[in-house]
């Protein structure tokens, strides 16, 4: 039996996020929506869900959070992505990772890569994490993708 997979995703500033979550989709076969254009119940009708943006503040988009909010339980099999500069993944993932499990989500693996980062303090300095994410960064999805589909 195959999984229906759906991945849902924020990026706002330098598409790094949408980069990354079509690359799942294509290699995961999974449908991919922003989280403005998804009402919470369309997630009952999928068995694998990923959730990612950039990282704010030291954590993913507010309205992934806005979204979960919405949802008692979600007993789903589900895996966390982003795109970040300086936050370690460790840290950046913390906050939704907890949601998702406080909902009864099963947390499949998470992935993080670098992103470009143009925007506050940053963009005096010309930017950082320049041209990223770059072909490495979409081998080491590509591989992540794998091993998620391995574990299906």
């Amino acid at each position: 039996m195959s999984k229906k997979i759906l991945i849902v995703y924020e990026s706002v500033h330098n598409r790094n996020t949408e980069k990354i979550a079509n690359i799942l989709g294509e290699f995961l076969d999974g449908d991919i929506f922003r989280v403005r254009e998804i009402d919470h119940s369309i997630l009952l009708d999928y068995d694998v869900i990923g959730f990612g943006s950039g990282i704010y503040f030291g954590k993913h988009h507010k309205s992934l959070f806005e979204l979960l909010e919405e949802i008692d339980r979600l007993e789903k099999k589900a895996f966390i992505f982003s795109t970040r500069s300086i936050t370690p993944q460790s840290v950046a993932h913390k906050n939704l990772k907890r949601e998702l499990m406080e909902r009864g989500a099963d947390i499949l693996g998470e992935l993080s890569c670098k992103g470009e980062n143009r925007v506050g303090p940053f963009k005096l300095l010309g930017g950082i994490c320049k041209g990223r994410p770059d072909e490495r960064d979409v081998e080491k999805t590509k591989m992540f993708a794998r091993r998620l589909i391995e574990r299906l």
